[in-house]
C-alpha cells in the first residue's frame, strides 16, 4: 500500500472502509437482506444496488428500517475488519483527525474501538449522522466543523472516485490511499 504525503496539513480526515481499516461485510448478504425491507413496503428492488435502495426506502417511507438493516452488517464487518497500513499514521499523525464515511456512524466507531483509534479521532461522520451523503460536502463539512478545521487546512484521504468529488465540492484537499481509486 502506498501512502499519500500528508505532511502539508494541519488536519486530516479519513474515510473509512478501504483507507484505514477494511470492513468484512458480506455486500450481497446485505443487499438481500435491503431488498427484503423494500420488498415488504411493496417496492421491487430487483434492480437496484444498494445506494438506489437507500432512495427507494426514503420514498417508501422504511429508511429507518434498512438503515438498522444495513448498519447491523456493517458492525457485524466492523467487529472482524482489517486494519490498514493508513491506520498507523492516523494514530501517529499528531494533527486533528477525523473520520468520514458512507458507513453508519456506530459501525466506524466500533471498527475505531475494534483498532484502538478512537483516542485519536475528533469526529466521526456516518452515513446517517447527517441529512446526506458523499459525494455532497455536507458531510465531509460536518466533520471538519466538529474539528474546529478550516477547510483550507485540511485533506481528505479515500479510496474512491466518491470521495474525490466530496473533497472537491467541499474545497478541501484531497488524497487517494494507495494511490488511485478502488471504485465509486
Amino acid at each position: 500500500m502506498t501512502l499519500p504525503d500528508l505532511s502539508a496539513f494541519d488536519a486530516v480526515v479519513y474515510d473509512l472502509d478501504g483507507t484505514i481499516v477494511r470492513l468484512r461485510v458480506d455486500w450481497d448478504d446485505a443487499a438481500r437482506d435491503a431488498a427484503a425491507v423494500l420488498r415488504n413496503a411493496g417496492v421491487d428492488a430487483d434492480s437496484l444496488d444498494l445506494w438506489k435502495m437507500l432512495d427507494a426506502a426514503d420514498e417508501a417511507g422504511v429508511r429507518d428500517e434498512l438503515e438498522r438493516e444495513l448498519a447491523a452488517h456493517e458492525r457485524e464487518g466492523a467487529w472482524v475488519s482489517d486494519r490498514l497500513p493508513l491506520a498507523d499514521h492516523l494514530a501517529d499523525d499528531g494533527v486533528p483527525s477525523g473520520v468520514c464515511s458512507l458507513n453508519a456512524e456506530d459501525a466506524c466507531r466500533v471498527a475505531l474501538d475494534v483498532h484502538d483509534l478512537t483516542g485519536h479521532v475528533d469526529a466521526v461522520v456516518g452515513r446517517d449522522t447527517v441529512a446526506t451523503q458523499k459525494p455532497d460536502p455536507e458531510p465531509l463539512l460536518t466533520t471538519l466543523e466538529r474539528m474546529a478545521v478550516d477547510p483550507d487546512s485540511a485533506v481528505f484521504v479515500g479510496d474512491s472516485a466518491r470521495d474525490e468529488v466530496t473533497a472537491d465540492r467541499a474545497g478541501v484537499a484531497f488524497r487517494y490511499v494507495d494511490g488511485g481509486p478502488s471504485g465509486v
